[in-house]
């Protein structure tokens, strides 16, 4: 606590009590709450929000050479998280508008994505047929195997799709001269929102430059089973429609199947195989409008 000490007398901050909460923690002084925590060193991206009329972050009060950064707290609001999540996927349709611009392609990126999800499926196919075999030849199977078993080829239909989309999006692409990119928050989640008197997003660590549908690749992946993803999607597109290789992309990298280790209790192993399949089930409903149009 020295260190942070030492920074908070430095900005005339008097704290009362400190409260840790994960890597941050929340300071009280007489002037309300603030938050510290390790600097990212990451201010230019707030400087080019700033730029963009893109306020939607707390107030960093410390400078951006310090070792700790300091920036306000923000009380949240407590309302049901599916209005929340829709009030979260405006916001980022609102970042992505707010900072799109066009690029010359580099090939090589858009080949490196190819070939790793090639060899992504290659994988795939190879571990779960090995798997199934496996688990074929035991005379008794536990719960987890016979839960696999039962929808291996849920498995198989999803690597199929993964494969055949990948070779049409790379056919798509080749034609490109520029590429669309947005700063990405990269770390999204309902925990990183906040609503006050603004929306505010928090967690901007890991923010980069990048494809659009990669910050709603990562929100789905953490939230696939809590909400109803074809209505977040489609609050997403009214304000910020993809392209139709975007599109593709998205959904080519959430119908990649995980691979599921063999490494935990039998209930454990159970209970994330349901999980999983429920999720493949749920993106087969979310993508199978777009294919049957």
């Amino acid at each position: 606590m020295k260190q942070i000490s030492e920074i908070l007398k430095k900005y005339n901050i008097k704290p009362h009590r400190y409260i840790k909460n994960g890597k941050a923690t929340i300071i009280d002084t007489e002037m309300g709450r603030f938050v510290v925590k390790k600097n990212n060193k990451n201010k230019k991206i707030f400087d080019y929000l700033k730029s963009r009329s893109f306020n939607y972050y707390p107030k960093i009060i410390s400078d951006e050479d310090e070792e700790y950064e300091i920036s306000e707290y923000i009380e949240e609001l407590d309302y049901p998280n599916e209005q929340k999540m829709l009030d979260l996927i405006n916001l980022i349709s609102l970042l992505h508008n707010k900072t799109t611009h066009y690029k010359e392609i580099d090939y090589d990126d858009y080949k490196q994505i190819y070939e790793d999800i090639k060899n992504n499926i290659e994988y795939l196919e190879s571990y779960y047929n090995d798997i199934i075999t496996l688990i074929e030849s035991h005379i008794y199977m536990s719960p987890s195997e016979y839960l696999l078993a039962r929808n291996i080829s849920r498995i198989f239909i999803s690597l199929n799709f993964c494969k055949e989309e990948i070779e049409n999006w790379y056919e798509l692409i080749k034609d490109k001269t520029k590429q669309r990119v947005v700063v990405l928050h990269n770390n999204l989640d309902l925990s990183h929102f906040f609503k006050m008197d603004s929306s505010y997003l928090i967690s901007w660590d890991k923010s980069k430059i990048g494809i659009p549908i990669f910050d709603l690749y990562i929100l789905y992946k953490r939230h696939a089973l809590d909400f109803d993803f074809s209505e977040v999607l489609r609050q997403y597109e009214q304000s910020y429609p993809l392209q139709k290789e975007e599109r593709q992309l998205f959904f080519i990298l959430i119908a990649l199947p995980p691979k599921i280790d063999f490494d935990k209790s039998i209930y454990e192993q159970t209970k994330e195989i349901s999980n999983q399949m429920d999720i493949m089930y749920k993106t087969e409903r979310l993508i199978s409008p777009y294919y049957s149009k």
